[in-house]
Parts: structure tokens; C-alpha cells; sequence
């Protein structure tokens, strides 16, 4: 199963390397680039409450997936680049495990939301859905948010339910992984186009049940923008698996209009 399930993700981004332009020749990070990125994202990672230890290593994955594939990646902690002119270079950013309040600040906040309105892209990865709790438009923008997990990372099997997405092209219907599985506070399914969903059969989720129908990855058209959400990413070896690597990947490209995006929403 674990050869079957690597060749299955090698097979993903094989298909998707078949669609995109060359590769720049530059690193994909500030300055470094000898040719035009196809795109930039921006990757936040600012913390104020519980800080995920797989930060560095999934700001590692992108910045290696940016070289590979052509586009500019920048991080920052830094919530005052989010005003108009600041994210105006990006066309997706990525919130990766922010926990918290990571803009405390209103004017960032509503800059961020008119970057959405205008046509912008987010991907959230994993704690991105422990932020603004008390923001209805971000967790609109998420679709959900985290209410807990279940205990420990266990190996679970996440079951894809459209594989006609960059984000899940290839992948195993049945995909064994090991991670942290969130349960969120209301179910997104009807908001949001589910991608995948997580089979508590496969592993106790304790307290931290959704039930039969436990969405674990979506996307969404929202205020004009692009969101993708996926709950995977707690382990910092999640940067390394090659399934999830392509997972990531697909989501990227989604997420800054560089693939296709069939997902409804409002």
C-alpha cells in the first residue's frame, strides 16, 4: 500500500508539472529569481496562541515546491504587510498553523479582506482554522472553525471524494496517513465543495467526533476570492510525505489561479 500510495502522489505531480510553464531559475524566494516567478504567495505564520512545532518545516516545503515549480514564495510574521499595497504583488497568501489573533490590528484586517474582494487567493493549513473566532467574515473565508482534536497523531484513512482537483489529483481514494485530526464547530459541508473527508472508523476520535460525514479538506469561492482549507499539516513529517506534498502543491495552484478552481460558494 505505501509503494502504491507514493507512486499514486509522483503520479499527481508529474500531471500537474505537465501543465505548467519551465521552472525559474531562482530559489522562488525574495530577489533570488533570474526570471519572472509565475505567481507569488505570501506565507504567514504569526502566532498568539498554541505555536505548531511543523512551522519551519512547512515554510521549508513551500519555499522547496516554489523552486520546483516557478513561483515566488515570501514569509513573513509580520501582520503589517497586510495593507493594499502589501499584498497587491500576491496572488494567494498562505496562513500556515496561525493560531489566535494573528492581526490584531483592524486596518490589517480589513486590508486583507479587500485583497479577497478583489479577486485574491488564501490557502489554511491546519491551525488556520484556530484563528478569529470572533471575526464571522474569516471564518466564513476558512468555512469552519477548529473545535478540537482528537488524542495524539493517530493513522487514520482520509477518503477522497473528488479527485477532479489539483489538490487531490492522484491521491488514493483511501488515503492512510498519519496527522493530528481537528473537529470543527459545525459541519462546512453545503458551504463549502468538500475534498476530502476523514473515516473516524479508521481511528478513535475520542471527544472530537463529527460523526459519519467528517470533512478534513475544501474549497470555496468567497467574496470574490479563492479559499482552500486543508486540516492536515500538524507533524512536521507531513512536509515530507510526497502524497501530501502533492496535496499541497495542488492547493497552492488552486488557491493563486494557476489551476483550475471548480468549487461554488458566494
Amino acid at each position: 500500500m505505501g509503494v502504491r500510495r507514493t507512486a499514486a502522489a509522483l503520479v499527481a505531480l508529474a500531471a500537474l508539472a505537465a501543465t505548467l510553464p519551465a521552472c525559474a531559475s531562482g530559489d522562488g524566494g525574495l530577489g533570488s529569481a533570474a526570471t519572472s516567478p509565475r505567481f507569488r504567495v505570501l506565507v504567514f505564520s504569526r502566532t498568539t496562541g498554541y505555536r505548531h512545532a511543523s512551522i519551519p518545516a512547512g515554510v521549508a516545503a513551500i519555499r522547496r515546491l516554489g523552486r520546483a515549480r516557478g513561483f515566488g514564495v515570501d514569509h513573513t510574521e509580520d501582520e503589517g504587510r497586510f495593507t493594499d499595497r502589501g499584498l497587491a504583488p500576491y496572488a494567494a497568501v498562505v496562513f500556515l498553523s496561525t493560531t489566535g489573533e494573528p492581526l490584531a490590528r483592524a486596518a490589517h484586517r480589513r486590508a486583507f479582506r479587500r485583497y479577497i474582494e478583489r479577486g485574491g487567493g488564501f490557502l489554511g493549513i491546519h491551525a488556520a482554522s484556530d484563528s478569529f473566532y470572533d471575526w464571522p467574515w474569516y471564518v466564513g473565508l476558512v468555512g469552519a472553525s477548529f473545535r478540537r482534536h482528537a488524542p495524539g497523531t493517530p493513522a487514520a484513512n482520509v477518503l477522497v471524494e473528488d479527485h477532479h482537483t489539483a489538490a487531490t489529483a492522484g491521491l488514493a481514494p483511501v488515503w492512510r496517513r498519519t496527522d493530528e485530526w481537528y473537529a470543527f464547530r459545525s459541519n462546512p459541508r453545503g458551504r463549502v465543495h468538500v475534498l476530502a473527508t476523514v473515516d473516524e472508523r479508521s481511528y478513535d476520535p475520542d471527544d472530537a467526533s463529527m460523526g459519519a460525514d467528517h470533512p478534513i479538506a475544501w474549497c470555496r469561492r468567497y467574496d470574490g476570492g479563492r479559499s482552500l482549507y486543508t486540516a492536515m499539516g500538524h507533524t512536521s513529517e507531513s512536509f515530507r510525505e510526497p502524497s501530501f506534498e502533492a496535496h499541497l502543491l495542488g492547493a497552492i495552484e488552486m488557491a493563486a489561479g494557476a489551476a483550475p478552481f471548480a468549487c461554488a460558494g458566494r
